[in-house]
C-alpha cells in the first residue's frame, strides 16, 4: 500500500461514517441536517464577505450610457 493510498483511506474514513449515520436517520432528521448544512454554508459565505472578500466592481458600476 503506497503512501497516497493510506492518505486517501484515512481522508475518506469520515465519509463512510457519515454515510452509515445517514442511513439510520429518519426523514425528519435528514431535513434538520439539511437545514443545518444550508445554515452553515450561508454563515461561511457571510464570514467571507465580512472579512473583506473580493469586491465586485462590475456589479456596482453603472452601465455605459
Amino acid at each position: 500500500m503506497s503512501l497516497i493510498d493510506k492518505i486517501k483511506s484515512w481522508w475518506s474514513k469520515d465519509d463512510l461514517e457519515v454515510a452509515e449515520e445517514e442511513t439510520r436517520m429518519s426523514e425528519s432528521e435528514r431535513d434538520v441536517a439539511e437545514e443545518d448544512y444550508e445554515a452553515r454554508k450561508d454563515d461561511s459565505q457571510l464570514d467571507g464577505h465580512l472579512e473583506g472578500g473580493q469586491a465586485d466592481y462590475e456589479r456596482d458600476s453603472e452601465p455605459p450610457s
